[in-house]
């Protein structure tokens, strides 16, 4: 067996063009959709990351607004950016891009975004609303996944998923979701003994703790669908997930890439929150 490579570059295109079409319908209503999106700081690739954001906006006809700020910025003054862009009602998400400077508390910053604009779901009533299966905002990386696993038309209706990664910003939401597609799921992490004990049990497993060859192939269910999550580099430097790609795709079903798999995804499922939040805010009108 060879894995079907799922390609997230083709998926995150095809999603683009739907979200093209709803942010130029609601722009038609005199509804254009807003994003803001706010840099503190000098990291490259932060700066690459909200680059790669604010060119997915125009791409897609979402008006972007983009303020980069010195990394000596206050506190106080990026939380009082917040609240006037909380106020504002051309802006439908707001998204400030991590990391922060050490002297600014990133969860003061996150909770300090509305509820209704926190369109990278990361609060912690946006959590909540996940949790008690609410109409919210579903963390980027992991309603990408869902997307992913979605295009190979496989149901995960009485599945058993495994997800390998506990952080609140995908392996906690993405097990949260897998259940909600009525998925059994096993949640593993650095403290579980014997972690191919669990994934040669799992018809999909999604890997996202960060570390290279943390699956290989002797840890995976023949006909498996595996999403890889991670971002690590091989000892050439070259870009490579959790999984060992080479050794997974000869028993798995399917199997996303790294790169060209998750990644795209996220940056287009942020696009779509953006849009959702907007439509939202529509109906309110």
């Amino acid at each position: 067996m060879t894995a079907q490579v799922i390609d997230g570059n083709a998926l995150s295109r095809q999603l683009r063009a739907e979200v093209a079409q709803r942010a130029a319908a609601l722009t038609a209503q005199g509804h254009p959709p807003g994003l803001a999106v706010i840099l503190v700081g000098d990291d490259p690739a932060s700066a690459v990351y909200v680059r790669n954001k604010v060119k997915a906006c125009q791409d897609s006809g979402v008006h972007s607004v983009f303020e980069k700020y010195d990394a000596s910025l206050t506190e106080a003054a990026l939380l009082e950016r917040i609240a006037a862009l909380n106020a504002d009602p051309t802006i439908h998400g707001i998204l400030v891009q991590m990391p922060l400077p050490k002297h600014i508390d990133p969860h003061k910053v996150i909770e300090a975004i509305a509820t209704a604009k926190d369109v990278d779901g990361y609060s912690v009533l946006s959590a909540g609303e996940l949790m008690a299966g609410l109409e919210g905002f579903r963390p980027c990386t992991p309603y990408g996944c869902m997307k992913l696993i979605e295009s190979t038309g496989v149901s995960l209706k009485g599945k058993h998923a495994v997800v390998i990664g506990r952080s609140n910003t995908v392996g906690k939401p993405m097990a949260l979701l897998l259940l909600q597609a009525n998925a059994t799921v096993t949640i593993c992490h650095s403290g579980t003994p014997d972690l191919g004990y669990h994934t040669r049990q799992a018809d999909v497993v999604v890997a996202a703790v960060g570390r290279r060859n943390t699956l290989t192939g002797d840890m995976v269910k023949p006909g498996a669908i595996v999403i890889d999550v991670g971002i690590n580099r091989n000892d050439e430097g070259k870009l490579c997930g959790d999984v060992d790609f080479a050794s997974v795709s000869a028993v798995a079903s399917h199997l996303t890439p790294v790169p060209g798999g998750v990644g795209p995804m996220t940056i287009t499922m942020l696009l779509v929150n953006t849009l959702e939040a907007a439509e939202r805010a529509a109906r309110q009108v």
